[in-house]
């Protein structure tokens, strides 16, 4: 009897054992399920953050319903390893037998399962390498557009200690701070290609805002000295004005009224011109001190337009008494030049022609009359001959000469 009953319990025990060994590879199992089920979980991340939109909607379709698998068998396990106290040395041989066949069908669902998720995650391996290699470039983009960031900052404060406040770019670089935020938050949740997109879009702004602030000392410099080059000029023109009212009274002597009445208003002009250019240059300085460069440098091209325009009219006026008294001294040689350049442009007219093209002849026949007026009216006209009438006369004889050689070449072309 001792001997069957202790045969008995040696059976007894050995279905314990085994339930116990059923529960540990349970157990394992249902480790690997939870391991395999994050690193799908991860991998879906990575297609939603950097996959194709309809490739990562059907990732996450199937990952909800294989979760609903793991649930479920999740669910059975842990019903069936608290079913039984497996560590009791009293259980009946018999409930350690069922427990055995639950924990291990238990353990066969949840391999099945996670069978399931590597299948998945295989059939995902192409999209994920893809997703992946998308989302290596976000590192460095990212780097790079707070590394931007950090350059502008950085040249701002620089800019500010010279002294100059860069408001306009302090203001600029304040608009970059929701998209720094939005770069921090990551692909994974604005996506891979706009995350790529705004760290581009950061690292442009940024970069531009630093070479601005780079350039602002110089600029402030370059506009000091154009302000002081412009007071220098302004100073000339005031010397150059004082010119012209000698040169006006020597044509009014020497030449008839309509060689130079076209000039008389010069003088007011000039004078006119001055107060202007300080007006305008004392708005430059005031916009510079202020550090409104684009005023600034406005007001610094009307001053140097001013200045050009007066320059050229006191210019006018003494390259008049040049050009008149040189024709009034010999105005054959005025003549001949004209003739020469009709000359030229005929002989150019009748190479290898023997009739001149009607579009040649008709302009150069017209300058031949006109220059014959011109010099008949010059000898006809007395001891106050209209010297600049001539003259403008003869310009518009070289200048219809020319324009038929311009064509002729043009033609030939």
């Amino acid at each position: 009897m001792s001997v069957a009953g202790g045969g008995w319990w040696r059976r007894g025990d050995g279905r314990r054992d085994a339930a116990r060994a059923a529960r540990d590879a349970a157990q394992q199992a249902f480790y690997e399920l939870d391991s395999t089920q994050r690193e799908a979980e991860l991998a879906v991340e990575t297609v939603k953050a950097a996959g194709g939109e309809q490739t990562a909607r059907q990732a996450v379709a199937d990952f909800r319903q294989l979760g609903v698998k793991v649930n479920e068998v999740t669910v059975a396990y842990l019903g069936a390893l608290d079913a039984q106290d497996l560590d009791d040395e009293e259980l009946d041989g018999g409930v350690a037998e069922q427990a055995r066949q639950r924990l291990t069908e238990s353990e066969q669902r949840l391999n099945g399962v996670k069978g399931e998720l590597t299948a998945f995650m295989a059939r995902l391996q192409p999209v994920i390498d893809q997703a992946e290699s998308r989302l290596m470039r976000v590192t460095p983009a990212v780097a790079q557009a707070k590394q931007a960031l950090l350059g502008a900052t950085t040249a701002l404060e620089e800019v500010r200690a010279a002294g100059l406040k860069a408001d306009d770019l302090a203001a600029r670089l304040a608009q970059l701070a929701p998209e720094l935020t939005k770069l921090n938050e990551g692909a994974g949740r604005h996506g891979v290609e706009p995350t790529l997109q705004r760290a581009e879009d950061v690292r442009l702004r940024a970069d531009a805002v630093r070479i601005a602030a780079e350039q602002l000392p110089e600029k402030a410099r370059e506009i000091d000295r154009r302000v002081g080059s412009l007071r220098t000029r302004i100073q000339a023109l005031e010397t150059k004005a004082d010119t012209v009212a000698p040169a006006l009274s020597e044509l009014r002597r020497g030449f008839s009224a309509a060689c130079w009445q076209d000039l008389q208003q010069v003088p007011e002009q000039a004078a006119e011109a001055v107060r202007t250019a300080r007006a305008k240059l004392t708005e430059a300085t005031a916009a510079r001190d202020g550090q409104r460069w684009p005023d600034a440098t406005g007001a610094i091209g009307t001053v140097r337009a001013v200045l050009d325009e007066a320059d050229g009219r006191i210019a006018a006026v003494h390259g008049r008494v040049r050009q008149l008294k040189e024709v009034a001294h010999d105005p054959h040689r005025e003549i001949e030049q004209a003739r020469f350049a009709i000359r030229d442009a005929q002989r150019l007219a009748m190479a290898g022609r023997q009739t001149p093209d009607p579009r040649h002849a008709a302009p150069l026949d017209a300058a031949v009359a006109r220059l014959d007026r011109a010099v008949a009216e010059l000898e006809e006209s007395g001891r106050h001959p209209d010297y600049w009438h001539f003259l403008t006369e003869l310009a518009a004889v070289k200048e219809s000469a020319a324009g038929v050689v311009a064509l002729i070449r043009g033609t030939h072309a």
